[in-house]
């Protein structure tokens, strides 16, 4: 629950009070922390901070793989009126010392595992740094063979810290103004330029808050998180969202791979899920499809419209009960879900949802609940947001999005410049996506407006388009369009377990697979070709035998490729 100039931490303080026996935050083979438990700690950890000369206003770093103690860490710098600076894990370690040089982080929060990334640098203001996984307080110089030695004397120094910042000042929530910045979340985009976007206590809460309109989240649901809390989408969603509600959230120990993902979800049961559309790709084209078109004649009859759908239906059942056999909202964002995916997930009856936002946007501005999906489609806006296309297209309708109200960022830290660049006076932020409005108001999200390719006519080609159907191919695992030349090249990752099985089945020598593989992406692109408009046909298909790098939210990085 929400309410009016809440910040983060009175948020949390009042669900501490309502919830306080609940399960709050536990890793699924970890003790759990209650709401009371976990408030208390975040007392605790936050009058260190205090005590550490930490005030209003600095910044604090939280790097760090997925666990309780990373919640812990971000309301506890709330709670002092500082701003948290999550750095994603995957951030190269340049890329993470950087952050924390631009954003003059006084104190760090780093687990074990990354503790090599921050290993070498060199920061001018950096004071204090936490190891996580205890809240231990490590030396500046400590470098990671020595680790482990120095835990037992940084318990130590955090304990004393502890029972001397509780005695001196007592604690009270720091006098955090709701449009005091709360965070600054620097992204890594497919253009490959990070930015710091400085998102407000109001920013996140308002968006908290319209969640809850667009969907029904009750203290009784539990949340199995599997992407980055370092991510607005999982930050926002899947902790604080979660938290103003009395639900639980569990964390895996390990990165969620099959083997360990199918277990977590057997003992959690969970209720809700945040996903990207890879997660579910993979396991409807790695899992589900084989086993509904592994023969001849299950091909010809998943071809079968009655069939198919009876089959998916059938399939759907089985999947959620694979997820627990209690999920009841599956929410889907991050990046455009695959045509063929989402027709599946429709006939499976499987309780999908679509959002669409941007880490500027704290994240979440349209989406539906399951009942209300619409194939294709984001949905609708969400309460209290305006959504503009700006300059549409006289015959299509599509033109840039364009997003205003208490969700939209402060701006880009330290950058005025890019900040005046997509934010305009009157406060409409210009996302950089183009889309449309059916009749009944549901968002379509149509791509990138730096990815559109002209054609030789002036036609605008969406890559985002043509690579899903691309993608829809079996022997296809991922794809990116661009133009080269003046012409629309592909490039496609494919599955290459699919593509062994057919040259083990024909025993073809080395010599023949080559060509065999040649053989496989000029029948793609014949394929392709037939299914698009004629400007939007691809010349080319050229294979890409390493996985695409990609962003958190699993969206490829296009600049490193076209």
């Amino acid at each position: 629950m929400i309410v009016e100039n809440d910040t983060l931490i009175t948020m949390l303080a009042r669900s501490a009070d309502r919830f306080r026996s609940n399960t709050s935050l536990a890793s699924v083979n970890g003790e759990p922390w209650t709401y009371g438990a976990l408030y208390d700690k975040v007392r605790e950890v936050s009058g260190v901070l205090h005590d550490q000369g930490i005030a209003a206003g600095d910044r604090v770093a939280i790097l760090s793989e997925n666990k309780p103690e990373w919640g812990i860490a971000y309301f506890a710098i709330a709670a002092t009126g500082a701003i948290s600076v999550p750095i994603l894990p995957d951030f190269h370690s340049s890329e993470a010392q950087h952050i924390l040089r631009h954003a003059e982080c006084k104190a760090i929060f780093i687990s074990e595992r990354y503790y090599q990334k921050i290993e070498g640098g060199t920061f001018a203001d950096l004071a204090a740094i936490f190891l996580i996984d205890d809240f231990s307080i490590i030396p500046p110089e400590t470098q990671k063979g020595t680790l482990r030695e120095m835990v037992e004397g940084g318990k130590k120094e955090f304990a004393k810290l502890k029972e001397s910042a509780m005695r001196l000042v007592g604690w009270t929530p720091a006098e955090a103004q709701p449009d005091d910045v709360s965070t600054i979340i620097y992204t890594s985009g497919t253009t490959g330029h990070s930015k710091g976007v400085m998102l407000t206590h109001r920013n996140l809460l308002e968006d908290v808050k319209a969640t809850a309109e667009l969907v029904s989240i009750v203290a009784a649901d539990r949340m199995l998180s599997i992407l980055p809390l370092s991510h607005a989408y999982e930050c926002t969603l899947g902790l604080v969202t979660p938290l103003s509600s009395g639900m639980s959230v569990y964390y895996l120990d390990k990165p969620p791979t099959p083997q360990v993902l199918v277990p977590a979800m057997q003992k959690v049961r969970p209720t809700i899920m945040l996903s990207v559309p890879l997660v579910i790709e993979k396991i409807y084209r790695g899992k589900i499809l084989p086993q509904l078109t592994g023969t001849k004649i299950m091909r010809r009859l998943y071809a079968i419209p009655f069939v198919r759908k009876t089959l998916n239906k059938a399939a759907g059942k089985k999947l959620r009960e694979t997820f627990g056999g209690n999920l009841r909202l599956f929410c889907i964002g991050g990046a455009p879900l695959a045509a063929d995916v989402e027709k599946f997930l429709k006939e499976a009856h499987f309780p999908y949802a679509i959002g669409y936002g941007l880490t500027e946007t704290s994240p979440l501005v349209a989406g539906t609940n399951t009942a209300r999906t619409r194939f294709r489609a984001t949905g609708p806006v969400l309460p209290g947001i305006e959504i503009m296309i700006d300059a549409p297209d006289a015959h299509t309708g599509e033109g840039e999005i364009l997003v205003r109200g208490p969700v939209v960022m402060k701006g880009y830290y330290k950058d005025p410049d890019r900040t005046r660049e997509v934010i305009t006076a009157d406060g409409w932020f210009h996302t950089g996506d183009l889309g449309m409005f059916d009749k009944d108001n549901y968002l379509y999200i149509k791509g990138r407006l730096k990815n559109v390719i002209i054609g030789p006519s002036g036609e605008n080609i969406y890559p985002e388009e043509i690579e899903s159907v691309i993608n829809e191919c079996e022997i296809v695992t991922e794809s990116l369009v661009f133009s080269e030349q003046n012409q629309v090249v592909a490039r496609v990752h494919l599955n290459y377990e699919i593509v062994e099985r057919l040259c083990a089945d024909a025993r073809l020598g080395e010599t023949e697979i080559k060509i065999k593989i040649a053989s496989l992406l000029l029948d793609l692109r014949g394929h392709v070709n037939a299914r698009v408009s004629k400007f939007s046909q691809i010349s080319r298909v050229i294979e890409q035998i390493e996985p695409f790098e990609k962003t958190p939210t699993q969206k490829i990085k296009r600049y490193l490729y076209a």
